[in-house]
């Protein structure tokens, strides 16, 4: 068996093109910088900042508990750098959000299990079996025989949609119409297993998390994976859309109590999304977040870095 890998979502990606998906990056969350940044334009370090700055932050979805915290760091980095002007401290804010977003740095591992299992939940708009279409190029780039699985059986277009990820990775898929979500993921892990697949990734009904039934028919689902191998799933991961601020955390704190989530996948940080609710979920349930997305392109999505995101937000 090779060793494990951590997956990148392109191979060794140069350092122009990194450049060119942060300056997209930064593209998207201008909205926030813009906002957060005038803050910075005054002539000293008062209350008055320190309250504008507060507004902004929640306006930018941080939330309440990370607000508060980042205005406590900040205000002790403040202190300790002896700042006295203004633009320094967007500096040290940086500084402050970076630190509070690391937790959330990591890299998706496969080749521990053979196949590495991992289950993709989200709600319907998320970008959830995009994601998995991306998310299967880069680990056939890697090397890596994929298997997927098309769990959400109610959605014919999400289906399709999976089928036509399937065709252009000309990986194979385990799919059929109206059948029980967990049967089909219970025979693609099953398939799995039996071909010698590396991966196996499982694409489940996207609904509301509101709607209790259906987070049971996601347990339901985990817990057939595991009959059908005993230390699986692998990967929980939950696609969320970063335009939906607040709405995001709440999605996170449910399918969290319902799976225990392993991993997050951010996508549409490309125009409206506001991006601080990255921070309101350092602080409140810190899930790594293996990929954030800006566009629709295979190349729009990419490793998360909780440096370059703090500068992209605030640039």
């Amino acid at each position: 068996m090779p060793p494990p890998v951590a997956i990148a979502p392109t191979p060794a990606p140069a350092a122009a093109e990194r450049k060119g998906w942060l300056d997209r990056l930064k593209a998207g969350l201008r909205k926030t910088g813009s906002s957060i940044a005038t803050v910075f334009t005054g002539t000293q370090i008062d209350d008055a900042l320190y309250e504008e700055l507060e507004e902004a932050l929640l306006m930018a979805d941080t939330g309440v508990k990370a607000t508060a915290h980042l205005l406590a760091d900040l205000k002790r980095r403040v202190k300790e750098a002896k700042a006295t002007d203004p633009a320094a401290v967007k500096g040290l804010l940086a500084d402050a959000l970076a630190d509070l977003l690391r937790p959330l740095e990591k890299a998706l591992v496969i080749g521990e299990h053979t196949p590495t299992v991992i289950m993709v939940a989200g709600v319907n708009g998320a970008g959830k079996t995009t994601s998995i279409g991306k998310l299967t190029k880069h680990l056939a780039d890697e090397g890596a025989a994929v298997l997927l699985a098309a769990a959400d059986t109610f959605r014919a277009a999400a289906r399709e949609q999976l089928g036509v990820w399937a065709d252009r990775n000309t990986v194979e898929i385990v799919s059929q119409e109206g059948g029980d979500p967990a049967a089909v993921s219970f025979d693609a892990v099953t398939a799995g297993k039996a071909r010698g697949k590396d991966v196996v990734l499982v694409d489940t009904a996207g609904r509301l998390p509101t709607q209790l039934h259906l987070m049971e028919e996601l347990k339901k689902i985990r817990r057939v994976v595991t009959k059908a191998d005993a230390t699986a799933p692998h990967e929980v991961l939950l696609v969320i859309d970063g335009n939906t601020g607040q709405n995001a955390l709440a999605q996170v704190r449910s399918f969290d109590d319902a799976l225990q989530l392993t991993g997050l996948i951010v996508t549409k940080l490309d125009g409206t999304a506001k991006g601080g609710v990255l921070a309101a979920i350092a602080q409140e349930r810190p899930i790594p977040v293996y990929f954030i997305g800006v566009g629709e392109k295979l190349e729009d999505l990419e490793t998360f870095n909780a440096r370059e995101f703090a500068q992209a937000l605030l640039a």
